[in-house]
């Protein structure tokens, strides 16, 4: 059981994401490039300063799920249902995060386009996605009994999450995202 959450901890919760719903906003009716700080900071009626002290950039407002996706994509590799492969169990929670999520979400689907359109946007969310890395590595060696540096383990993690940049380049992210995780578990055959 956790410990009850007090008070100035609710409020800078609420806080965060009022700033972080705000900008989201913002940045959807405007466009990134034409939002400041400030003008997120005057909506939610805090100092740029206080802003700045939950989210470091400007970048910073857009990812607010980073501790949850890296969290999620270590429990894809350890939570695998009995029999399924840890490329299978790593394609289809790309798919369903990364592809899929924006099929039944208009406004998932406007973030998308946001990040997409956007070139800092899109360059911040390649590296965070990245920052994952060695914890995705550490649980796929840990889940195939393999030493915590195993290159093989830190190459299918790399190559994992560069699935999903490789996809968004390419005009049928769900196929190329099967493609890649194919090539990934059975290896080259240029046959």
């Amino acid at each position: 059981m956790s410990a009850p959450v007090g008070r100035r901890e609710r409020k800078k919760a609420a806080t965060r994401q009022a700033l972080a719903d705000t900008a989201l906003n913002l940045f959807l009716e405007h466009g990134y490039d034409h939002v400041t700080i400030r003008d997120i900071a005057d909506a939610v009626d805090v100092s740029t300063t206080t802003l700045l002290k939950y989210f470091p950039t400007k970048e910073a407002l857009v990812f607010d799920e980073d501790t949850e996706q890296e969290t999620a994509l270590v429990a894809a590799v350890r939570d695998r249902p009995e029999g399924q492969s840890i490329p299978q169990a790593l394609c289809a929670h790309i798919k369903r995060i990364r592809i899929g999520a924006g099929d039944s979400d208009a406004r998932f689907a406007a973030f998308s386009r946001l990040v997409a359109d956007t070139p800092a946007l899109s360059e911040y969310a390649h590296r965070m996605w990245m920052r994952h890395q060695d914890a995705l590595a550490h649980a796929i060696a840990e889940a195939v009994g393999s030493r915590p540096d195993d290159y093989r383990c830190a190459a299918l993690a790399h190559f994992a999450l560069e699935t999903s940049a490789f996809a968004h380049r390419t005009d049928n992210a769900e196929y190329a995202v099967d493609t890649a995780f194919t090539l990934l578990e059975h290896g080259w055959d240029a046959a």
